[in-house]
């Protein structure tokens, strides 16, 4: 199944939520957060939302940060999607290298 979105909405695949804690403790999956980072995996043509245009700024393969509990959620098999409002994703995750300076 490929999953098109609509409008100015966007298809995200949460990452995995971490099994350990800094300090090194093994959470057990109950323990664990529901993960706000995901990937991108399709993204929606915009266009005239509520009577406002929308213009599409994240692309397919960003990372994201998303509201906690926004979102539809669908499986697709084994595979799990979220989709989303753009409105709900709060940032996008640019990783840099450590030896950079990163501001």
């Amino acid at each position: 199944m490929k999953i098109l979105p609509l409008a100015d909405r966007v298809v995200i695949k949460l990452l995995e939520a971490e099994d350990k804690t800094q300090s090194g403790i093994i959470l057990a999956s109950s323990a664990k957060e529901k993960p706000q980072v995901a990937e991108v995996i399709a993204v929606g043509p915009g266009g005239i939302v509520d009577g406002k245009e929308v213009k599409m700024t994240v692309k397919v393969g960003q990372k994201v940060i998303t509201s906690k509990y926004s979102g539809t959620e669908v499986k697709d098999g084994d595979n799990e999607y979220t989709i989303v409002r753009e409105s709900d994703i709060l940032a996008v995750v640019e990783y840099c290298d450590c030896e950079s300076d990163c501001s």
